[in-house]
Parts: structure tokens; C-alpha cells; sequence
């Protein structure tokens, strides 16, 4: 594995500690800052608007420049939002943190992902992503037994700490012309981006990203209460649960990846029916440990399978615009404090803790629905091809070469930003 790749992965680990492990201490974290379940759920529900809004405006504001620099930026942001949260006295501080450091994060993937696809040859452009997306993944692995042995205010001062790694590790490895925008892009700016966005693929595509993810994080937001109050688990075992339900996210995203690039959209569907179908049954046998285990497990698998197709979809749909591959994590956020957000109310209404499950389930099956209709409507348009990076009607650049609409490569090329013309498929 290249070293680019170490370092980007480096990074993702670092956020998804940030992002993922919060779940798994939020019954400590409610004891330790004096805060109620749902007052304490926003610590989830506010770091992912503030991903959301971040993505697209940082994104946004650093088009032109040098994509390596930026990405030095933002994991310094990131470092620095984990060190407020680390130090916070009060619940206003850790907030303030998770949101400094959640304006990054977006941004991190979305540009990373572009980074990561230029490093590899177009048919592996799903799989370069997951490779990305894998220190996101181990992430819960070893953060859960971080965050049991050491306390939630160590977790995030080791956040802080693998946050600077990253910045050292991307300087170093990642190699610059990987980081390179072209001199057509950096003349264009913001607006021609924005024409990628006319595409009723691009819509849905973001649709099924955010409902997926949403259903998804309404049930994990508050699966420490589901396995200690309903299964019957006790505190101390929810570190080696997430364990279990990280090694899910590890499978999945490898497995996806690697499936995405064979067939897409078939692999999107798949994980998301299969996402559903967990839910569906987890929170109907919730009280049985051996099962809760195994679903929990299912989740990881089902709910990650599905991460690398996305984002490189959203991008080849909107003309490979940086703005695109963020708009995606901006999606999937929104989807998350959408779905944290609903089963906190779900608890609130008396429906108990399995209640989440079924919310995030029904989340799911729409986000489903709205995938096969992607799928369909975007083969009846001859829009995207069911296989990677296929775009009908033009050719496009990516991973260093061209290629035509039939996927043949037919010259050197380094500029891996394109804007699709308006036709078929779009909604102007």
C-alpha cells in the first residue's frame, strides 16, 4: 500500500474516533458534565450539521488551492477541536469542540477521496476510497477500548494526538502532484462546479446517502442504552460490543469496495436492503445476546458496505467536482442528525430503547427505495452506467487517464475535473 494512502488513512482514523466512539461513552459523558440523555445526544446531533455546513462551505472556499495543503489545514482544525473538547469544564466547551472539529471533517473526505482516486487506475476508484475510508472503519475497533479503560477525556486527548500524526504523516507521504489542481479548474472557480449539481442523479444520489446513513446512526446513536437496558448487558461490555460491531464497518467497507467496482448501484441496493432487514430484526430480538451480537455485527457490515460506491457515484454524477464529493459527506451527515435526532424523540414519546431500531430501519427502506429509483431512472437515461466511472454521452479523467463512454482509456491525462453537458438527466 502506498505510503499516500497510510497518511490518509491516518486521518480518517482519527476522525471516525471522533465521530463513532461518542456513542458508545455518551452514558459517561451524561455523568460526567451533569447532562440528560437527549441534551447529550446533541453531541452527536451537533457535530454532523456542523459537518454538513462545513463541507460545503470549506470546500467551497478552498477549491483553488493546492488540495494537499488543504488537507493539512483541516486535520489541524480537527486536532485542535479534539484539544477543546479534551480540556472542556463545561458542556458549552465540548460542544464548541465537536463542532471545531467537525468543520473539517467533510471537507477531509470529500477532497480525500479525490486525492486517493488520483493515486490509482479508474477501475479501482471504489476500492481506493475504502482503502481511504479504512482508518475511519478501525476506528471503532480500538477507540471503544480507549474510551473503556481510559475515560471519555483521555479518548479525545488521543484524538488529539493521532490528529497530529496525520498532519505530519500527509505532509510527508502524500505525494503532491496527487494534491494538484489543475490550471483549468483554478480558473473556473465555484460556478461551473455548481452546474454538476443540475443532474437529478446527483439529487437522488445524495438523497440515498443521507437516508441510508440516517437510518443507520438513529439506531447506533443510542445502542449503549439498547444493549445495557433492554439486552442486558452491563456498561463494562459495551467496549467489546462496538469492537464487534467495528469489525463490521472493516468488513463491509473492504468487501463494498471492492464490490462497487464491479457493480454499483447493485451494491448499493444490496447493502441498503440488507441494512434494513437487520434493523428490522435487531430490534425484534434485541433481548437475546448471542442475537444482538450477531446483528450488531450485521450492521457494521450492511451499514459500511455501501460507503465507497456512494461518494464516487455523486462525484462521476456531477462532473467530478471536488464541491460534489463533499456535498456527499455533507449528505450522509445531515442523514445521521436527522436520524439521531428521531430516536431521540422516539425515546422521549415512551416507546423504550428498541425504539431507535425501528426508526432507523424505516429511515433505511426509504433511503432503498429511493436508490432503486436512482438506479432505474439512471440507466433509462443512459445517465450512469451500473459499473464505475461511466458517464454516457462524454468522456471524463480520473485516476491520471481518459476515458470514453464504453470505459476504454484512450489517453494520458491528468486533469480528473469534468462538467457533464446538460441533457438527459438533468434538471434544467
Amino acid at each position: 500500500m502506498p505510503a499516500g494512502f497510510v497518511a490518509l488513512g491516518l486521518g480518517s482514523f482519527g476522525i471516525g474516533l471522533t465521530e463513532f466512539v461518542i456513542a458508545g461513552l455518551l452514558p459517561e459523558v451524561s455523568r460526567g458534565l451533569g447532562l440528560s440523555e437527549s441534551a447529550a445526544g446533541w453531541l452527536i446531533s451537533g457535530y454532523a450539521l456542523s459537518v454538513a455546513i462545513g463541507a460545503i462551505l470549506l470546500t467551497a472556499a478552498t477549491t483553488r488551492f493546492h488540495r494537499k495543503a488543504v488537507l493539512v489545514g483541516l486535520v489541524t482544525l480537527f486536532a485542535l477541536g479534539n484539544l477543546l473538547s479534551a480540556a472542556a469544564p463545561t458542556y458549552a466547551v465540548a460542544l464548541l469542540g465537536r463542532v471545531v472539529a467537525a468543520l473539517c471533517h467533510g471537507s477531509f473526505f470529500g477532497i480525500g477521496s479525490l486525492v486517493a482516486r488520483r493515486m490509482v487506475p479508474p477501475e479501482r476508484a471504489s476500492r481506493a476510497v475504502a482503502v481511504m475510508f479504512a482508518g475511519l472503519t478501525i476506528a471503532n475497533v480500538l477507540g471503544a477500548l480507549v474510551g473503556e479503560h481510559w475515560g471519555w477525556r483521555a479518548t479525545f486527548w488521543a484524538i488529539t494526538g493521532i490528529g497530529l500524526l496525520a498532519v505530519a504523516a500527509i505532509v510527508v507521504w502524500v505525494p503532491s502532484w496527487a494534491g494538484t489542481v489543475d490550471d483549468a479548474h483554478r480558473k473556473v472557480g465555484l460556478r461551473p462546479q455548481l452546474r454538476g449539481f443540475r443532474s437529478w442523479q446527483v439529487w437522488l444520489t445524495l438523497a440515498a446517502t443521507a437516508l441510508g446513513y440516517g437510518g443507520m446512526f438513529g439506531a447506533f446513536s443510542y445502542i449503549a442504552y439498547t444493549f445495557t437496558e433492554v439486552t442486558g448487558f452491563s456498561s463494562a461490555d459495551i467496549a467489546w460490543l462496538l469492537v464487534v460491531y467495528g469489525s463490521g464497518l472493516v468488513i463491509g467497507n473492504l468487501a463494498g469496495g471492492r464490490a462497487a467496482d464491479r457493480n454499483r448501484d447493485r451494491t448499493l441496493i444490496v447493502s441498503l436492503a440488507g441494512l434494513a432487514a437487520t434493523l428490522t430484526a435487531f430490534r425484534m430480538l434485541a433481548e437475546g445476546q448471542v442475537a444482538s451480537v450477531v446483528l450488531v455485527f450485521l450492521t457494521g457490515v450492511f451499514g459500511f458496505a455501501g460507503v465507497p460506491g456512494m461518494p464516487t457515484r455523486v462525484t462521476d454524477a456531477a462532473g467530478g467536482a471536488p464541491l460534489a464529493a463533499s456535498a456527499n459527506v455533507s449528505a450522509s451527515n445531515i442523514g445521521n442528525a436527522l436520524g439521531a435526532w428521531l430516536g431521540g424523540l422516539a425515546i422521549s414519546a415512551g416507546l423504550g430503547y428498541t425504539a431507535p431500531l425501528y426508526v432507523g430501519a424505516a429511515i433505511v427502506a426509504l433511503g432503498l427505495a429511493v436508490m432503486v429509483v436512482t438506479a432505474l431512472s439512471g440507466r433509462s437515461a443512459s445517465h450512469l452506467s451500473a459499473g464505475p466511472d461511466q458517464t454516457a454521452g462524454h468522456t471524463w479523467t480520473t485516476g491520471g487517464s481518459r476515458q470514453s463512454a464504453s470505459g476504454v482509456r484512450t489517453q494520458a491525462y491528468v486533469n480528473d475535473t469534468r462538467l457533464p453537458p446538460v441533457g438527459r438527466g438533468s434538471m434544467v
